[in-house]
């Protein structure tokens, strides 16, 4: 810290304190200690200090944009050799990514006033956004290795309690349980590498763990051990191959926390993965396990998501696939493209989890079968839909359009292969998408539509905003120092990401629907369907394997107590009763014979011990 930093940025580290201040001005209504039924202050406390945290970035973006990046650091712990701090690194990268968290949460909170005005305990669910929040920024701003592992950790304990916000349900507690035990598995891997990498460098921050990685040299078997140890947590954190089942289940609890789930919770993982990306250029074994979890992520979750029925199923999926193209590009070592499909992603998920959080508001079902003809009650929402539908895929000139116009070129110069991994996942999300709106929006109104109407107000009102967010991020793209050349890629790479997303849309729409037959009758077809609905029994093979072995193991364990363990225990306890009951019978009660016994028995041990000596 200098003399010359100014106020705004010399109390950069208070960003992610106002989130955690949300939570905790909110316990009061959360605790009932004020009345249930007046809950809204709890919110506009956590709008309001929303809104001081994304002013608070703002200013400080602005100057570091103009004067460049600024690190800080508080000392912290110092013991023996080990000293850390709390330390934050004010870049270009960071400050944009908070800007995102603390705007979307924003737009999330105003959204939740209407969507769960009457829910009871308002207040509870505010208190866990603002914490949501603040592990969130405090990620993406943190500038140690430890430190970011700790706000991962809590950021998992903060999507536990979200997903199992309605407890009294059985299937919610069920999802909370699954999404937390599955995120922990990374995050115990990702703790062994922070350990790992901790005993190796003896440094915790990240410009100081480039400067060792671009030194030292590890054994092949430690640099891959390292490796795949520190991209297992972001996997988890992403809902990628082979732990992205939580994401599904997760859908389970309140739609405006699936808002930030999908767009940026998930953008936080990615971001701690860039952090690590010069690291994991010691293990080119950790950079082809990243490139096989980006494939099948990227093609499997856009599979499984055209095959799904219920709504907020199959964006779910499409979250997992769009991460995986952002895992393929860390691998390839290309972090500007990685940044383009975080934000693009992020904005336009964001928006399309909203207009599927009306559909549902106003109608109750989830399942697009069940649904049809709201296009024309529902306006606010449907073009909600599709403006993030378009700014999500290659639609010419939105976001998406420029993040994989400018993929699918440098990819032709680093690896060819994963352009068709690119333009495919494009197709088929744009496919999804267009089935989707097809079943929800267009055709006649079923029973559960028939008398939907728009959301009101404070819905739409994020929707609307979110929307022209959406229409202006190319502009907001361009403006990035990093990304200057942005709008100079070929005519060719535009044609094809285009083509592809033109594929996907004539597809989508030519594809036959039956929503009295959601299943196909040709047996063959019936059977590809249900393996994509069922995510290639995932489930099952985990279920078959992994929980099948631990509960084995746990039987034999629970075997070998109850039987060797207890029954030596018990055996000598038998031995010990039976014992004093042959020696209770030797007891005459005279005090003189206990006397001689004493003295007896330290006369042996006395002569016992002048006969060992002698």
């Amino acid at each position: 810290m200098t003399q010359e930093l100014s106020l705004p940025i010399q109390t950069a580290w208070l960003i992610p304190l106002y989130g955690f201040a949300g939570m905790l001005v909110s316990l009061p209504w959360a605790l009932g200690l004020f009345r249930r039924d007046a809950h809204r202050p709890a919110a506009y406390l956590n709008i309001l200090l929303t809104l001081l945290a994304f002013g608070h970035g703002s200013l400080i973006l602005q100057q570091v944009f103009q004067s460049g990046p600024v690190d800080l650091a508080f000392p912290w712990l110092t013991v023996a050799d080990l000293e850390l701090d709390i330390s934050f690194s004010l870049s270009l990268t960071n400050l944009v990514a908070l800007e995102l968290i603390t705007g979307l949460s924003l737009f999330s909170q105003v959204y939740s006033l209407g969507y769960m005005d009457k829910e009871w305990a308002l207040a509870r669910f505010f208190a866990l956004l603002g914490f949501f929040e603040g592990a969130m920024s405090g990620v993406v701003l943190s500038d140690s290795l430890f430190q970011s592992y700790f706000l991962l950790e809590m950021l998992t304990l903060s999507t536990y309690l979200l997903v199992g916000f309605w407890y009294a349900q059985p299937l919610v507690v069920t999802a909370a349980r699954d999404a937390f035990l599955t995120k922990r598995v990374g995050d115990v891997l990702l703790l062994m590498g922070v350990v790992a990498l901790c005993s190796y460098s003896g440094a915790m921050g990240f410009n100081d763990l480039y400067a060792w990685a671009a030194q030292d040299a590890l054994s092949p078997l430690a640099a891959t051990l390292l490796g795949l140890g520190l991209i297992a947590g972001p996997t988890g954190k992403c809902a990628q191959f082979p732990m992205h089942l939580w994401l599904d289940e997760a859908m389970e609890g309140p739609n405006p926390a699936s808002i930030l789930r999908n767009s940026v919770v998930v953008t936080c993982g990615a971001i701690v993965l860039l952090k690590v990306m010069p690291i994991l250029q010691l293990s080119p074994i950790a950079e082809g396990v990243l490139l096989v979890i980006g494939s099948i992520s990227a093609i499997g979750g856009s599979l499984v998501a055209i095959a799904q029925v219920d709504i907020k199923r199959t964006q779910s999926y499409t979250t997992t696939a769009h991460m995986g193209l952002v895992f393929i590009a860390i691998a390839l070592q290309i972090p500007v493209l990685a940044l383009l499909l975080l934000f693009s992603h992020a904005v336009s998920k964001a928006l399309l989890s909203m207009s599927i959080g009306g559909v549902i508001a106003s109608t109750n079902c989830q399942d697009i079968t069940e649904l049809g003809g709201l296009g024309s009650r529902m306006p606010a929402t449907t073009t909600a839909f599709v403006v993030g539908g378009a700014g999500l895929v290659g639609f010419l000139p939105l976001g998406g359009f420029l993040a994989l116009a400018q993929s699918i070129e440098l990819l032709s110069v680093r690896s060819i292969p994963f352009m068709g991994v690119f333009l495919l996942t494009n197709a088929l999300t744009a496919l999804g998408l267009v089935r989707v709106f097809r079943h929800v929006f267009l055709g006649n109104p079923l029973i559960k539509s028939r008398r939907s109407a728009e959301v009101n107000w404070q819905m739409a009102l994020p929707m609307v905003a979110l929307s022209v967010v959406v229409l202006l991020t190319p502009l907001l793209l361009v403006r990035l120092e990093s990304l200057d050349g942005l709008l100079a890629f070929p005519l060719w790479a535009a044609g094809l990401v285009v083509g592809s997303g033109l594929i996907g849309l004539v597809a989508g729409a030519l594809l036959p629907l039956s929503k009295a037959w959601s299943r196909s009758l040709n047996p063959w077809l019936r059977w590809f369907q249900d393996l994509l609905a069922y995510d290639f029994y995932t489930e099952n093979f985990y279920r078959l394997t992994i929980v099948n072995v631990v509960a084995r193991v746990s039987r034999l364990a629970f075997w070998f107590d109850r039987t060797v363990v207890d029954g030596v225990l018990n055996g000598v306890a038998r031995l010990s009763l039976q014992s004093a009951e042959g020696l209770k019978l030797s007891v005459s009660g005279q005090s003189q014979s206990y006397v001689l016994t004493v003295l007896v028995a330290i006369v042996l041990f006395l002569t016992s011990v002048s006969w060992f000596l002698t």
